[in-house]
């Protein structure tokens, strides 16, 4: 039995650069690349203290973290792993230089078409 492709080797890679790059634009109303180019039409995104659905409403909620959070970026940590259609991405969010304020896991369900069709974030690490 093969081992499971690496996230660099099947292209999530970069669509886990495209996803966090959405989420550290630093104009908190334009995220950039577009969600449309990372979600699915129907994609959703939820939390625990969110849930957006739809590509107006996961532009809502990466403007509001981009206002709670000014300046702070999502940097990956650690190996993306993936399985079929499910994806674990371990992330941290902070200032560069400075440790992080926040950290947790993003689970991706894959669509068809390489894109996302959900996400799934849980917190490790909550603001005080």
């Amino acid at each position: 039995m093969n081992p499971a492709p690496r996230a660099a080797e099947t292209g999530l890679a970069a669509l886990v650069a495209r996803y966090l790059a959405a989420w550290n634009e630093p104009d908190p109303h334009t995220p950039s690349p577009p969600v449309e180019e990372i979600w699915t039409e129907d994609g959703s995104y939820d939390d625990p203290v969110s849930a957006a659905a739809g590509y107006p409403a996961i532009r809502a909620r990466i403007a509001e973290v981009r206002e709670q959070f000014p300046g702070m970026a999502f940097t990956v940590v650690g190996e993306i792993e993936a399985h079929h259609d499910v994806a674990r991405v371990f992330w941290e969010l902070g200032l560069p230089g400075a440790a992080p304020v926040l950290t947790g896991i993003d689970v991706l369900v894959l669509g068809g078409d390489g894109r996302i069709r959900a996400v799934h974030g849980f917190f490790d690490r909550m603001p005080s």
